[in-house]
């Protein structure tokens, strides 16, 4: 059986909006994008998402990280992280794509999020990694489907943009800490379970 291996960047007070880029996802007026670019090379930071894409694994993705990746890393030829995304097996979360998707070795999971994620956790073995995609990850938490969260928080205070949790959730749960590591640039890269 698979696992939801959930790996967000965050910033101190909760917002996963655009971590990457200026232009990466400016929903709601969002004008801060790239806020985590600077430290996102960081080495520390790389082995911990690195030890959830090894062996077997495979990307989950909702649309908008889906097409925002498949429009950048393919064309890096030289860039290993770029040649393991393109190798990898991804699932896609999708009302509005068809198929053929354009990035080779994928899937559209058609149906309703949380029914046709957990049938992909039956079928496949290995870590379903998802990065971003903040609309799949929410609409998994409540269902507990997703069996780790790895969350980089940032040492940055935005103010504003779409969070992680949001304010009005499912009710209370309790995670285990699985591990911790201190970044040479200060992000707090903090691995946790469901209890």
């Amino acid at each position: 059986m698979g696992k939801v291996i959930a790996i967000e960047h965050l910033s101190l007070d909760g917002v996963m909006q655009a971590p990457g880029g200026v232009d990466e996802d400016p929903r709601d007026g969002f004008d801060q994008g790239g806020w985590a670019a600077q430290r996102g090379q960081d080495p520390r930071l790389q082995g911990a998402m690195g030890e959830y894409m090894s062996g077997d694994w495979s990307l989950l993705l909702g649309r908008r990280t889906y097409v925002q990746f498949a429009g950048f890393w393919p064309k890096l030829d030289d860039n290993p992280f770029s040649k393991a995304l393109t190798e990898a097996r991804k699932y896609v979360v999708s009302s509005t794509l068809t198929e053929p998707l354009p990035w080779e070795n994928s899937e559209l999971l058609k149906g309703e999020v949380a029914g046709s994620v957990g049938t992909l956790k039956e079928r496949v073995d290995g870590n379903l990694v998802t990065m971003g995609s903040g609309d799949v990850v929410r609409a998994l938490l409540p269902h507990r489907l997703v069996d780790v969260l790895l969350l980089a928080v940032h040492p940055v205070v935005l103010g504003s943009g779409r969070r992680l949790f949001p304010e009005s959730g499912p009710g209370p749960e309790n995670l285990r800490l699985l591990g911790n590591v201190t970044t040479d640039s200060g992000v707090v890269v903090s691995t946790y379970a469901p209890e």
